[in-house]
């Protein structure tokens, strides 16, 4: 694993990365008719409950929701939260389950949380990213005033960070550690043991551990991913310094309702509310009556795992061991080594110009690791989001051009 140390955030940190994309591909015409697999938004259909619940809830836009939710929503996730990961109850509904704006605006505000309460004496505070990074962390980092500090996760460490490795320096100036799992965009799944050993760090060394598991009901098969809070259950301090964040944007194709929860730590979460009831945005009351019946709902989920297996296996059967591809345990990205065609930047702009197909080059959602450059730059990222006609174009489109 590389550890990033300098005493300024990653350029990265400032500069979206599709706004990168788009200075690069700008001045070039589409080789062929395009295909956007850059965001990750799920594009299959809406559920069909959404429609009837707004409408019978239509009343509520017109009240300012209180930021703490609704005890519908509260006992929603708690319910949830039981069946998935077999909690059996002991998440405490009233103070240990928030309502977000998406799980993006949960992230970013929870590592201002974290740094005003934190007991650390150093001058140089630290919040630790996994390498690539989803930008809200980064962000977090930034206007906490802390350093972000970047823990590669490439093939050698299983696509996951080496929290082994780091030093008792670092540990000890540490805020927070966000860690994805499923992890954007390698799709690797941390193990029971992974998420202990996460736990037991950030409770040894007094700082937060944010689990960040919007990606938890996007696997492939039976394997459920084990989550944090799972983990934590079979610990003494149980939740304590763990707060997990999910949404409905994957689980249930709604990115654009912008709901999703908090859960854990109840201590933290509790001065958190406080905070929030100042500074973040509430969740509407009928989009929280839309994620009680989603929440309530499992049939709607497993037709959309469904569709995504069906894409992975077209990208077997068409991309074959091109690009070291190999199918992810889960999530909704291929990950793919182009180092053989000068990188992710110059093929996602050779993709673009001859093929028409709309990439991420992987070193835009990274940051440069100390002493070994940027660990994305051999990598592409696709969103596997479209349809599986169109993915499979796109797919032939990729391995005709990139030969």
């Amino acid at each position: 694993m590389t550890v990033a140390t300098s005493s300024a955030p990653p350029t990265t940190t400032f500069v979206s990365p599709f706004q990168r994309l788009n200075d690069l591909l700008a001045p070039h015409a589409p080789g062929g008719a395009p295909i956007n697999l850059t965001v990750g938004e799920p594009r299959h259909p809406v559920p069909g409950f959404v429609g009837p619940v707004l409408a019978r809830e239509i009343d509520g836009f017109g009240r300012y929701p209180a930021i703490r939710g609704s005890d519908a929503f509260r006992a929603a996730v708690g319910r949830w939260l039981d069946g998935r990961f077999g909690l059996d109850g002991e998440i405490d509904t009233a103070d240990g389950i928030l309502p977000l704006n998406g799980s993006r605006e949960g992230l970013f505000y929870a590592a201002l949380e974290a740094r005003r309460r934190w007991r650390g004496t150093s001058d140089r505070p630290a919040i630790l990213l996994p390498n690539p990074f989803y930008q809200a962390y980064a962000a977090g980092a930034v206007a906490a005033g802390c350093e972000a500090v970047l823990l590669d996760a490439g093939p050698e460490t299983g696509f996951l960070p080496d929290l082994d490795a780091l030093p008792a320096e670092l540990l000890a100036r540490t805020v927070a550690l966000y860690y994805a799992s499923p992890a954007n965009p390698q799709g690797a799944v941390a193990s029971i043991d992974d998420w202990r050993r996460a736990i037991g760090l950030a409770r040894a060394n007094g700082f937060m551990l944010f689990a960040d598991e919007c990606y938890s009901e996007i696997y492939r098969g039976d394997d459920a991913p084990v989550g944090v809070l799972a983990a934590a259950r079979t610990t003494a301090e149980k939740y304590a310094s763990v707060v997990t964040f999910n949404s409905l944007s994957k689980r249930s194709n709604l990115p654009g309702l912008r709901c999703g929860f908090a859960a854990g730590d109840p201590d933290f979460l509790k001065g958190w509310v406080a905070f929030r009831n100042m500074a973040a945005p509430q969740v509407p009351g009928p989009v929280q009556a839309v994620a009680v019946a989603a929440f309530g709902d499992e049939t709607h989920v497993i037709e959309n795992r469904r569709l995504y297996d069906a894409k992975f296996a077209a990208a077997e059967r068409i991309l074959g061991s091109r690009y070291g591809y190999a199918t992810p345990p889960a999530g909704f990205f291929l990950w793919l080594d182009v180092a053989a065609h000068g990188g992710g930047e110059a093929a996602a702009l050779r993709m673009w110009r001859e093929a028409g197909v709309r990439s991420i080059p992987g070193a835009y959602l990274c940051g440069p690791g100390l002493g070994a450059g940027n660990p994305g730059e051999r990598y592409l990222r696709l969103a596997m989001v479209e349809s599986l006609a169109l993915t499979e174009e796109a797919l032939g489109r990729i391995v005709e051009t990139l030969v």
